[in-house]
Parts: structure tokens; sequence; C-alpha cells
């Protein structure tokens, strides 16, 4: 993995998990955005990356709608199943200068940093059912 999502995996992982699935999918939704507006900039002067960011931002398009989270529409596959893939989709994110064979160009910081974004995300989002709280009968 590259260094710089490696390095927001290893300074995340241990932190508090304190992202909550409405604040995720909102994180979701703006990095979807970036990578198709990533897209629009890269496709005059860089078509390979254009192409990866336009890949990237559909995938991470599907995975947000179908997701059981707020603002996803089909429902398909679990909160923490998505963290799961989202994990997978960051590493794409990374590798995909190598992929496309840009890796020499300026537009490979871009995918890094989206991919050290979407890793600390995922990290810092507590994927787990919120517990439920039952108050005791105070004694008289």
């Amino acid at each position: 993995m590259p260094v710089l999502p490696s390095v927001a995996d290893s300074f995340t992982r241990r932190m508090p998990r304190f992202v909550n699935a409405k604040n995720h999918a909102i994180t979701d939704r703006v990095t979807t955005g970036a990578f198709l507006f990533a897209a629009m900039v890269f496709w005059r002067r860089n078509r390979r990356a254009a192409v990866g960011a336009l890949t990237c931002g559909a995938l991470e398009l599907a995975l947000n709608s179908l997701t059981d989270y707020p603002g996803g529409v089909a429902k398909l596959i679990s909160f923490p199943g998505h963290g799961k893939l989202e994990v997978g989709l960051a590493g794409l994110t990374a590798t995909m200068p190598e992929l496309l064979n840009f890796h020499r160009d300026s537009e490979r910081t871009f995918f890094l940093v989206q991919a050290g974004i979407m890793t600390a995300n995922t990290n810092l989002t507590n994927f787990q059912r919120p517990k439920l709280v039952i108050a005791r009968k105070r004694r008289a």
C-alpha cells in the first residue's frame, strides 16, 4: 500500500471509533462527489486519471446506494459489510495510478489522498449496532 494511506491507517487504527453511520454516509457522499468532480477536471489533461476517478466514483456511489445506512437506497449490504468493502475500495483507489499507468503524473496525489481519507473514515467509524440502555427503576 502506498505511504499516505498506510500512514492514515496506522494513525487512525487505534483511535476511538466515534463516527456514526450518518456522518459516515455524509463523508461517503463527499468522497463520491470528489471523484466525479476530479474526473471532469482530469478529462482534458489526463484521460487515464479521469477514467480512474470515474471508476472509483461509480464504485463508491454503488456501494453507498446499496448500503443499509442513512441515504442508502436498496439496503442490500449491511453497514459492517460496507466497512469491509470500503477498505478494499480504498486499496483499489490507492493502486489506481499504477493500474492505469499514470503513477508518474501529478494526478496520482489525488488518488492517494482520497484513499487516505477513505481509510481514516472507515477506521474511525463505529460499525456496531447501538446497544440498548435499559434504565433501572430506583427503589424508594
